[in-house]
């Protein structure tokens, strides 16, 4: 069946059995507030509790107004840990059971499943009034993403997206330093990752014996119906699958992405090309260096290219990314300021030199604006500006826009870190804070990383993409802008 099928069935099935819950409370984001009294605890459902899943049950329950009230999984172990950590939830194994069963005693569904269950699972949740927290990235299908983004506004509810480094220091201080034209006009922007999302190999044959612990067809959920292999799928290699996942682009893309994206404040954009190999229909590409072109903004030069690399070797060799070594620095000192070399040497050296002089860290983004570059490593380290192939001290510009934004100092301990993006959802259910990353924001950002996935499927190919209508100009790549779903 078509996705605007299911979903429709979904929300017939939420209209019919769903209690309207305590609370409609919605981020000044999505420009609607819900006129009800705000909960004074929250109490969740869980959907997806192995893995990640697990991650973010601990982080979501960490917060002391939680109540864990329900937890799912399609596995019987994964559920069964997530149960002895929670011994008063009741438990499932399939959502659409759990929603229906409980829909007047949860508040807030957190969604933690391979990326094809995403929005049949928060689409179903939204429509019976749940706040969500869906994990990175928010859709399988551009559609699905549009989808998110409309209904949540229609209802006015909390959400967030799962990209846990959008609250951390670092990257905050990099979006401010941005803004306020430390390198000028961004034109380009170079992402990258060594990381393998990917599968060149062929499709397995045969099928293997479906554990007992396992549900495979609600593992499959809304996508086609296949044998199971062990270890090809369940729980761990789905992302490298075009069926389930969105490979390296749509993993570490979403995180790497963020920053330079939130910094500059972009859009879609109007062009897109993959460079990787032919498709298989099965795997994605191993390697993929993606070109966007994005509409200008007020950060941006009149258009922005935005280059990302991905797979074992990224990102290939380029003057965009060429280093200085540690002893090729210029100083305030340099204009008659007191800060000595030695001082900045430490600062690179403390804060930012994680590789050794000269060398890329292992994953990060490089803006390169009319006054200079400006190097993130992913994660937790100060972002680095170059200029003219030496390094510049910022000390004073990092001051200033601390203590103009009450950042604080940096905290560099994801133990303690990693839940405030999970906390701030919670907080924003209770009536107390704001998410920084709803499906209004998350879907933008997940649509850009979509187009590039759709566009491995055309190598080196430019396909022109139409954002007010929502489709591309090259029309066998609409095609993947949504896929049917199976009725299981």
């Amino acid at each position: 069946m078509k996705k605007r099928e299911f979903l429709k069935k979904s929300a017939i099935l939420a209209s019919t059995t769903a209690i309207m819950p305590s609370f409609l409370m919605a981020c000044k984001q999505e420009q609607q507030i819900a006129k009800v009294a705000p909960l004074t605890r929250l109490r969740t459902a869980h959907v997806g509790v192995g893995n990640m899943g697990a991650e973010d049950l601990r982080d979501i329950s960490s917060h002391e107004k939680v109540d864990v009230v329900a937890l799912c999984d399609v596995d019987a172990n994964n559920l069964a840990n997530a149960k002895k950590l929670h011994p008063n939830a009741k438990t499932y194994s399939d959502y659409r059971v759990m929603l229906k069963e409980m829909s007047d005693g949860i508040d807030a569904v957190i969604v933690s499943t391979p990326d094809h269950t995403h929005a049949p699972v928060s689409m179903m949740a939204m429509e019976m009034n749940k706040a969500v927290y869906c994990q990175k990235p928010l859709t399988h299908y551009v559609s699905e993403a549009r989808s998110m983004k409309k209904l949540a506004k229609e209802k006015g509810l909390v959400t967030q997206m799962g990209i846990q480094v959008h609250s951390f220091y670092d990257y905050k201080l990099a979006t401010l330093l941005i803004q306020s034209g430390i390198i000028g006009k961004v034109h380009t922007v170079r992402a990258w990752s060594p990381k393998n999302w990917g599968y060149d190999g062929p499709e397995p044959t045969g099928e293997d014996t479906i554990p007992e612990t396992l549900d495979w067809n609600l593992w499959l959920g809304t996508s086609a119906k296949r044998p199971y292999k062990e270890g090809i799928y369940h729980p761990g290699n789905w992302r490298k699958l075009v069926d389930y996942g969105c490979g390296t682009l749509g993993d570490m893309g979403v995180h790497i992405f963020d920053t330079p994206y939130n910094a500059l404040a972009l859009d879609v954009p109007y062009t897109i090309k993959n460079e990787c190999r032919e498709p298989t229909n099965f795997g994605f590409p191993e390697n993929n260096v993606v070109t966007y072109e994005f509409p200008g903004t007020p950060y941006t030069a009149e258009s922005l290219k935005w280059i990302w690399s991905d797979g074992p070797g990224a990102p290939g060799m380029h003057e965009d990314l060429k280093l200085p070594d540690a002893a090729d620095m210029v100083t305030s000192s340099d204009s008659g300021d007191e800060t000595t070399e030695a001082s900045v040497k430490e600062k690179i050296s403390l804060e930012t030199k994680v590789s050794g002089a000269g060398k890329l860290p292992d994953q990060g983004a490089m803006f390169i604006g009319d006054k200079g570059r400006l190097l993130l490593p992913h994660f937790m380290q100060l972002p680095m500006k170059i200029v003219d192939g030496k390094y510049v001290d910022i000390s004073e510009e990092i001051a200033a826009v601390e203590k103009a934004n009450n950042m604080g100092k940096p905290i560099r301990n994801y133990g303690s870190e990693g839940p405030k993006h999970y906390h701030q959802f919670v907080d924003s259910c209770l009536g107390k804070e704001e998410c920084s990353a709803p499906f209004s924001y998350a879907s933008r950002l997940t649509e850009t990383i979509l187009l590039g996935v759709i566009a491995n499927r055309f190598p080196n190919q430019t396909l022109h993409w139409d954002s007010e209508n929502g489709k591309f100009s090259e029309d066998e790549a609409n095609t993947f802008l949504e896929g049917d779903y199976r009725d299981f």
